[in-house]
């Protein structure tokens, strides 16, 4: 969401997740990457049709270590961070030909790998958890829910309704 609070969403690939978190990598110029820095919350949905299945996450969001970024970005094939490059994502520009002749430049400096790609404003941000909800369909539309939080100091738990888990999550 914008910090004014007008929610916004984007197609984003998971890069990582684990116990830190779920990681995923933008260019920081982006509008995308402009409403993460000015409101850093998120939620994330992933959803498997065939199977009627999601996981629905909610958290804070802040960026990765500039080592991380690095890291990741020359693991990716030269024709990836060149295109890394080469985008201005939320940039409107004249026509295609702005993008293809960046490519043809890049790849003729880049291609044999002699030369690192420089890294452009790009990097990762990490979405952590403060609530995971699983979700699974029904045909009679009676949808199954199991949903973990993270307890916060005023929470009155009932026993008959909730389980205290490990590290304050409450399932």
């Amino acid at each position: 969401a914008t910090k004014d609070g007008i929610p916004s969403s984007r197609m984003v690939l998971l890069k990582k997740y684990g116990p830190e978190g779920f990681t995923f990598f933008t260019n920081y110029t982006s509008r995308k990457a402009g409403e993460l820095d000015s409101n850093p919350r998120a939620a994330l949905m992933f959803y498997w049709e065939p199977l009627q299945r999601s996981v629905r996450v909610e958290g804070t969001v802040a960026r990765v270590t500039e080592e991380e970024s690095l890291e990741y970005f020359r693991s990716r094939p030269i024709s990836s961070q060149i295109g890394a490059c080469v985008s201005n994502q939320s940039k409107v520009i004249k026509d295609r030909t702005v993008l293809t002749d960046k490519e043809k430049e890049l790849l003729d400096k880049y291609s044999d790998g002699k030369e690192n790609v420089p890294k452009p404003d790009w990097g990762g941000y990490r979405v952590v958890p403060h609530m995971v909800e699983f979700w699974q369909g029904q045909s009679t539309r009676i949808h199954d829910r199991i949903r973990f939080r993270l307890a916060n100091s005023d929470d009155k738990i009932d026993a008959d309704m909730a389980i205290v888990g490990d590290k304050g999550w409450i399932i």
